[in-house]
């Protein structure tokens, strides 16, 4: 199957008279970052650029990790923004090598984290407890309540 991909991009690129240009060239930059990172990882994959399996994308996402730890601490912002970036490519690549879409992948967790946040809201209202007036552990306290029941 690699090499009727690489077939099939290859009429594509002459079709489109893109032939000359980089293999990545028109990979959707209109698209949200995490399908382009997904698109952009599945092209350069198509020549060989990949790992075999999810296994060492993991030691990618550690290191990628630790970098962003040391910006961190350097507090160059925009070596913090570059190495935020970097692990976030690196996470989509973890989700391309499990066959999961990122982009609805993270949209699930958003309205995960929307259902719990708002079933902790309920909880802690219902409790007589105002959520901007408890403390971090109080908060975290009641969302592993809710996190267990929901």
């Amino acid at each position: 199957s690699d090499a009727v991909l690489k077939q099939w991009d290859a009429i594509k690129r002459t079709e489109k008279g893109t032939e000359h240009e980089g293999l990545l060239h028109g990979t959707g930059n209109g698209l949200p970052a995490l399908m382009r990172a997904q698109k952009l990882q599945k092209k350069a994959a198509r020549v060989g650029f990949d790992w075999p399996d999810a296994t060492p994308v993991f030691a990618k996402i550690r290191e990628e990790a630790a970098e962003l730890e040391e910006a961190i601490a350097s507090g160059d912002k925009a070596h913090m923004e570059e190495e935020l970036g970097d692990l976030l490519f690196s996470v989509v690549n973890l989700a391309r090598k499990l066959g999961i879409e990122s982009e609805p992948a993270l949209a699930a967790a958003n309205e995960k984290f929307t259902r719990r946040f708002h079933a902790m809201e309920t909880h802690l209202r219902e409790q007589g407890h105002e959520l901007g007036k408890l403390s971090l552990e109080q908060m975290d306290a009641a969302w592993d309540e809710v996190k267990r029941g929901v």
